[in-house]
């Protein structure tokens, strides 16, 4: 049994702890019904159920969520433009953010994949951070998709 000061009433019959839950004007709480015994506390339950979502949203501002980030290509971009987009995704990865890169064909480039395919991984091989494919490169939609994430 624990008020809501912080003090320690010991182990006492449930009886016992609601008199002194009612003597204080407060309600009783249980904790971790698990424990033996069980632990409860003397506590008002507006001002538990405050602490208890102050806590939730303060777990969950600490629990960054990384996001999924996209970077398009195009198989005839010149050399420094995809070396403008490599940094860009090394950026993201640097973030902790799982990339998501597409390749798009237009037109006739549709008809020659394996083309499209090996810009998609020379474009992977300019990539200096180290880094996993978590989606090998597949086809979809107007080309090719792959996502990576840092080692």
């Amino acid at each position: 049994m624990v008020t809501d000061a912080g003090e320690n009433l010991g182990v006492m019959s449930l009886s016992q702890a609601l008199k002194a839950a009612l003597e204080r004007g407060l309600d009783l709480i249980e904790i971790a019904p698990m424990a033996k015994p069980p632990v409860a506390k003397i506590i008002g339950f507006d001002k538990f159920r405050y602490q208890q979502e102050k806590e939730e949203k303060k777990k969950r501002t600490m629990q960054k969520a990384k996001e999924l980030k996209q970077v398009r290509i195009t198989p005839r971009a010149a050399q420094n433009d995809l070396m403008v987009k490599v940094k860009r995704v090394e950026e993201f990865l640097a973030g902790g953010h799982k990339v998501e890169i597409g390749l798009f064909l237009k037109g006739r480039e549709k008809g020659n994949k394996d083309w499209g395919l090996q810009k998609l991984k020379e474009f992977l091989k300019m990539i200096t951070t180290p880094h996993l494919v978590t989606l090998p490169p597949k086809q979809g939609g107007r080309g090719f998709i792959t996502q990576i994430a840092k080692k």
